[in-house]
């Protein structure tokens, strides 16, 4: 049984969570819930780069761009959910059986990035989201009108 260092798992959330790495970390490879972050997060990076390429009346980008935030914003709330576990609860769920160790300041940190990222991340995936939902209402609003007359 190997140690799994409640610091490293913060740190693998907080700078690849959204691939699944912090699952991995923790339960391996054949962690189920680990496989379904990659293909989501890389669908997210494909619309962001659509978007950029093709601009932002892209459909298909708008609709992937909020898959990525939302990825991110999960991998934050993990890396931050990790972070805040105490230590005794820590060490009985993923080191049982090792002698405990006292983690410090290096997840508190973690935590305070992750937050800031996560919250940025996802404020900015609502407006968007919310921003994208009112133009292509309008657009058929405008188009429904136009057609009418």
């Amino acid at each position: 049984m190997r140690y799994r260092s409640k610091t490293v798992a913060t740190w693998v959330g907080v700078l690849a969570g959204a691939l699944g790495a912090q699952r991995f970390y923790l339960h391996g490879a054949r962690d189920v819930w680990g496989w379904a972050h990659p293909l989501p997060t890389l669908l997210g990076s494909w619309g962001a780069w659509r978007m950029h390429a093709l601009g932002q009346d892209d459909r298909l980008a708008a609709l992937l761009v909020p898959v990525l935030g939302v990825m991110l914003s999960i991998a934050m709330l993990t890396a931050i959910l990790s972070a805040l576990t105490p230590d005794a609860r820590w060490d009985a769920r993923y080191n049982p059986g090792l002698p405990p160790r006292e983690t410090r300041w290096g997840p508190v940190l973690g935590a305070v990035l992750a937050l800031m990222i996560g919250g940025i991340v996802l404020m900015g995936t609502i407006a968007f989201a919310g921003q994208r939902f009112f133009e292509w209402q309008m657009q058929a609003a405008l188009a429904g009108t136009l057609t009418a007359a």
